[in-house]
């Protein structure tokens, strides 16, 4: 018999309801969900899968268990996933040890032909996999139309990297010696993904895995599952063989799940993205058995405007994109936004009126900017940042608090002034909408502020110094600096950080070096002379 396991911090609403709200929904909403019959109508419904994808088939969990997923947005049941066990799991990491032999010998060519299939059937169906997207995670359509864009983006990237893996030829130190290299996949790999961004995480991770002749157990998110199963399907339609991707999902299992990946002998590289506290756990459980692995943790990213700034609305829009982009949960979100006293004033004035045209509301209305946050634990987070900075002196220019009236995942896109260093913002990750201006006099404080976090993902700065430039990009100690945007996400360019942000990079040329290992090769007594 199934058994359905209810996450404590759902709540469960009433079955007897028309429209399975929280609250009473919009008149737009309300039509979309009548012809969905409760749910967004998808172009293909068998991309709506409630189960685990291991060795090429769709399973559940041996003992029948299963948890719940909730729209955020309207408290809605979307569906049930399997709660996998380390046993559930146990089998996925066979599956990918026993197609790892037959994988790694494809041709690089074949393998580049699988992830362009791959990357054509996302893009084909790149509506449904953005409903998808909405529907778990919140965000705005337009807003998940982006990132099925930019995750399929990494398919077609390395399946034009997989056949350029290149070793060297290596003069020898040693008469008669020639040395070569050899770059050859790591082995089975586990990827470990966050809810943020539920389709570009996994491909970010997949596809050089894949490229480079990995196989793969990825453990998708609790929160927003149905994404990565969404892709596992198109990856069997592409004609990726059995054994290759495996997607599992579990909840309340997730850190013996975790504790597995990390640990087992046949998993040779795990590759996390998430919390930094989460990181470290891991990398203490990885450890027993010395596995190569990369993480991408948490951030608190500076964005510091100067007052030689040569076009101040172009800062204001790129502290806009920076911090606001999905509700400010992403780790490169501007976290702290530092201004330059010349032009503090004028900054927050257009600052705080471009966010009071924002509108807050459900992913599918039609001209809403901003969505839910994933749960209220993060609103609660978020609330508390706000409280205390207000209690220390800041002043609340826009927002400020909940909005109940759409639903307990709202929170008013909120900017506060007369930031100082002793506010919880100055120094923990947020991971919600609110934006925290500091004032600030002279490059040299700024830059010990930027660099005062235990993190170091990204940083911002607008200047249009060329001096000031390459000055403040070389000392901020960030894995990736934006120099007059607010954008810096890009399949050509290295994602990573520095300090507790982590190590290894994604995405670039560099990505698929993650998954590989260098052999080197010496032929000994190739010195002899001409044969006459």
């Amino acid at each position: 018999m199934e058994r359905i396991i209810r996450p404590v911090s759902r709540q469960l609403l009433r079955p007897h309801l028309r429209y399975p709200f929280a609250i009473p929904p919009t008149p737009a909403v309300k039509r979309l969900y009548t012809m969905g019959h409760g749910r967004p109508e998808l172009k293909d419904k068998s991309l709506f899968i409630e189960k685990c994808y291991i060795n090429g088939e769709w399973v559940g969990a041996q003992s029948g268990e299963t948890f719940e997923v909730h729209d955020p947005a309207t408290g809605q049941l979307i569906g049930k996933c399997p709660e996998l066990a380390a046993s559930d799991v146990e089998k996925a990491i066979q599956a990918a040890s026993e197609a790892f032999p037959s994988f790694r010998t494809t041709l690089a060519r074949e393998r580049a032909r699988m992830l362009r299939r791959w990357y054509q059937l996302m893009m084909d169906n790149a509506e449904d996999l953005a409903k998808l997207i909405t529907w778990e995670n919140g965000k705005p359509l337009a807003d998940a139309k982006g990132e099925v864009n930019y995750a399929a983006a990494f398919f077609e990237w390395f399946s034009e990297e997989a056949p350029r893996i290149y070793g060297d030829t290596i003069p020898a130190s040693v008469p008669g010696n020639r040395v070569m290299t050899l770059k050859q996949p790591v082995g089975v790999c586990g990827l470990i993904t966050p809810w943020n961004f539920p389709a570009a995480m996994i491909t970010r991770k997949i596809a050089p895995a894949l490229a480079a002749g990995c196989t793969v157990v990825a453990k998708s998110p609790q929160e927003t599952p149905f994404t990565a199963n969404a892709l596992a399907e198109l990856a069997h339609r592409a004609g990726i063989p059995k054994g290759v991707v495996n997607i599992v999902t579990a909840s309340h299992n997730t850190p013996s799940v975790g504790e597995l990946i990390t640990t087992h002998p046949d998993v040779r590289k795990v590759s996390f993205t998430g919390s930094t506290n989460v990181g470290r756990i891991l990398m203490k459980q990885a450890s027993s058995t010395i596995k190569k692995v990369s993480w991408e943790l948490g951030g608190n990213a500076p964005f510091i405007v100067f007052d030689d700034v040569e076009d101040l609305d172009a800062a204001v829009m790129g502290a806009i994109n920076s911090k606001f982009r999905s509700s400010g949960q992403t780790c490169v979100c501007a976290n702290r936004i530092y201004v330059q006293k010349g032009v503090y004033d004028e900054f927050a004035k257009r600052f705080a009126a471009k966010v009071k045209d924002f509108k807050l509301g459900l992913g599918f209305e039609n001209g809403i900017t901003h969505g839910p946050v994933i749960h209220e634990r993060a609103v609660d987070k978020v609330h508390e940042h706000v409280q205390d900075a207000t209690s220390k002196g800041a002043q609340v220019l826009i927002g400020g608090k909940k909005a109940s009236a759409l639903g307990p995942n709202f929170y008013e896109p909120t900017v506060l002034a007369g930031m100082t260093k002793d506010m919880l913002i100055a120094s923990e990750e947020t991971f919600g909408p609110v934006a925290g201006l500091f004032p600030f006099e002279t490059e040299k404080e700024v830059v010990e502020l930027a660099n005062k976090a235990e993190v170091g993902l990204a940083g911002y700065f607008f200047s249009g110094n060329v001096h000031r430039i390459f000055r403040v990009a070389e000392s901020l100690e960030v894995g990736m600096v934006g120099v007059n945007t607010g954008l810096i996400s890009d399949v050509a360019s290295p994602f990573g950080g520095v300090k507790q942000s982590g190590f290894g990079r994604e995405g670039s040329k560099y990505g698929i070096d993650e998954f590989l290992t260098v052999k080197s090769v010496t032929f000994g007594g190739m010195g002899e002379p001409l044969q006459a």
